[in-house]
């Protein structure tokens, strides 16, 4: 009902709009921005001095509805598959947990083990993705080991704006999505809502079935991820702002076995969701100084049920792979605050004071609703920075970061566990930053950044094949990067070279009192790589661009033992040919080096190309058509979880 209702109201403001625009960015809610140095009000663009960004344009250009798909555009990003066939992205060869999920700077991971299923996260209501690699502002908070992602939302500026869609694609797959919002001066509202339902995808003509997936159609891959974004603001005079945020997910997916039957799982997750309340606010205090706030709280709710065979009618409930009565329930929530004080009281010198606080709970419910599990930890985290202007054209950042663990609760049936100890990391980073020209810039930085563990991480058995390890300690990495960015002749041209030293690495171990494996510090490695970035325009009638990615990742700690699911090279390419006023060609590629999975197993490189046309009847109205992996390539990002063949879309867009 509700999605009837929005799309009715959406439709009542388009049959009074005249005119749209033709690939409009959307403005980002400035507050949700987080930025490293210099000023951080950037009117109209979400601004970005380290790192990588994709705004809503390109991810309307390109068709990436979730965000681990638009990711998949920067360069240093990876994509992969867990053991649950969700979708993971990598940054520079650190996964989600050491790279965490923002929303509008609010950590919006999964407090139990800190990974994201970035399949579930749509991109209709975003106006950019920031991604800050190695080198992160202190207020992110803990944990950003290797970076962190923040999601920015959009604010409007209109008397009245928004946007519709409807599409559809391989896999019966049907796709709803409307944004409105209206700017009153002293107040705002942004609305959204998005709608996917698919009953799976086609796997490649190429792919030779086996015991567990016959070929086809992927077996147990349906989904629905239904999303609802709210925000208010107010802004009264004086540069003021207060915003209520109200986001509500529900997911619903099959998980596909894996095509190895040794390996195969038959799980179903009859639901996903997600509901959150945000408030952030910027208060000025004189003209020097300004507070901001945020407060959030975040439920995480989900279900596993675990059955015999690919039937999915008998619950199993003993045996490898089985969860608790053939179900398994998590209830997850997360309260917490960050309070930030910025000044500009010292000349030349932009400061920043932060103090967070983050408490995460996670329980654990057996098929008769009994509590079997309850974890407590809460975070605190005491920050400051300064941008430092040494000159016209040269800053220095410094930051620093006092970051402390302390267990609060330790429940689980069955197990005598006794309260461990609190703990605590230190962060510090330095940048320099010179432009040598207005469209040109170079910088270095490094940063020495930490990763607490997890509560998965210290108290998981997993299924009981693992000893607990409360006591385990963060791990700690030293990231060094030096980069160039300009815009030359009309090309924009980026570089960069990083490495990274990561110590007490939290890995698994095996054979720990005999037979079960336990998550130790024993891990050290070496990452090390480049990246290349290239965007131009040959006259008005081609946009063009791409980047190459090359990562050289060493395990110094063990060199018998590879660290995986990241491939050594990732180049990826676009086109788009504005063939006449009203119809544009995009094209896409590609292609990933084989990437090791396990110390035995390496999967293969592959490249892919997608191909659309998209024509504007109205300069505010588009109709698109196109196919995914055109040539129907058979690849996988995991073993047994083999990727979709070519696949087919059509879309219908209106924006005002």
């Amino acid at each position: 009902m509700l999605r009837q209702v929005m799309a009715g109201a959406v439709v009542l403001v388009l049959a009074q709009q005249a005119a749209g625009r033709e690939d409009a960015e959307a403005a980002p809610f400035v507050l949700g921005t987080v930025t490293v140095i210099g000023q951080r009000e950037q009117a109209g663009q979400a601004e970005q001095q380290v790192g990588s960004q994709v705004n809503r344009a390109e991810m309307r250009r390109f068709n990436r509805d979730n965000v681990g798909d638009a990711l998949n555009l920067l360069s240093g990003v990876t994509l992969s598959t867990n053991a649950r066939n969700e979708k993971t992205v990598a940054i520079r060869g650190f996964d989600a947990r050491q790279v965490p999920l923002y929303i509008d700077g609010i950590p919006v991971y999964v407090p139990y083990d800190g990974y994201v299923d970035f399949n579930r996260f749509t991109t209709s209501d975003l106006a950019a993705i920031q991604v800050a690699k190695g080198f992160s502002s202190v207020a992110y908070g803990a944990n950003t080991l290797g970076g962190a992602i923040n999601l920015v939302s959009r604010k409007p500026v209109a008397l009245m704006e928004g946007d519709a869609s409807v599409g559809f694609g391989a896999g019966s797959e049907r796709q709803m999505s409307a944004n409105v919002g209206t700017n009153q001066g002293l107040w705002y509202l942004q609305a959204g809502v998005s709608w996917i339902d698919s009953d799976g995808f086609p796997l490649s003509s190429d792919f030779r079935p086996t015991a567990t997936e016959d070929g086809g159609m992927r077996n147990n891959a349906y989904r629905k991820d239904h999303k609802l974004s709210f925000k208010v603001g107010y802004t009264p005079v004086g540069g003021d702002e207060y915003a209520l945020s109200y986001y509500k997910q529900h997911g619903e997916k099959g998980q596909p076995p894996s095509t190895n039957p040794v390996g195969a799982r038959y799980w179903q997750w009859p639901y996903w969701n997600k509901e959150s309340v945000y408030l952030v606010s910027q208060t000025r205090l004189g003209e020097a100084e300004r507070l901001k706030l945020r407060l959030y709280h975040d439920s995480y709710d989900n279900e596993i049920t675990s059955y015999t065979n690919g039937s999915y009618t008998t619950l199993k409930t003993s045996g490898q792979g089985s969860v608790s009565g053939g179900r398994s329930i998590y209830n997850d929530r997360t309260n917490g605050g960050a309070v930030e004080l910025e000044s500009l009281r010292l000349a030349a010198h932009s400061l920043r004071f932060v103090a967070s606080y983050k408490a995460d709970e996670h329980q654990e419910l057996d098929a008769k609703d009994v509590r079997t599990t309850w974890y407590q930890d809460a975070l605190w985290t005491l920050g400051a920075e300064d941008s430092i202007a040494l000159s016209g054209t040269t800053q220095l950042s410094l930051g620093v970061s006092h970051n402390a663990l302390r267990p609060d609760t330790v429940y689980s049936a069955g197990n005598a566990y006794i309260l461990p100890g609190n703990q605590a990391a230190t962060d510090v980073q330095a940048g320099l930053f010179h432009t040598l020209h207005p469209e040109a810039k170079v910088y270095a930085t490094v940063a020495r950044k930490s990763r607490l563990p997890t509560l998965k991480d210290r108290y998981s058995q997993r299924l009981g094949t693992y000893i607990e390890n409360p006591d385990l300690r963060a791990e700690k990495a030293l990231n060094y990067e030096v980069g160039y960015q300009a815009i030359l002749r009309g090309l924009a041209l980026e570089a960069a070279v990083f490495y990274s030293d990561v110590k007490d690495k939290i890995q698994s171990v095996a054979n720990v009192a005999g037979v079960r494996a336990q998550m130790r510090n024993a891990g050290r490695a070496h990452i090390s790589g480049v990246e290349l970035g290239l965007r131009g325009r040959a006259g008005a009638w081609l946009d063009f661009g791409g980047n190459y990615t090359y990562i050289d990742m060493k395990n110094v700690s063990d060199r018998a033992t590879r660290l995986t699911d990241v491939p050594r090279h990732k180049l990826t390419a676009h086109a788009v040919l504005h063939a006449a006023r009203q119809v544009d060609v995009v094209a896409t590629a590609e292609a990933n080096s084989g990437r090791w999975v396990s110390n035995t197993v390496q999967l293969g490189g592959y490249a892919t190309v997608n191909l659309k046309a998209v024509v504007r009847p109205l300069p505010a109205f588009s109709l698109e058509a196109g196919v995914s992996n055109l040539a129907d390539r058979n690849y996988a990002l995991a073993d047994g979880f083999p990727s979709a063949g070519r696949t087919w879309l059509a879309n219908a867009q209106y924006q005002f």
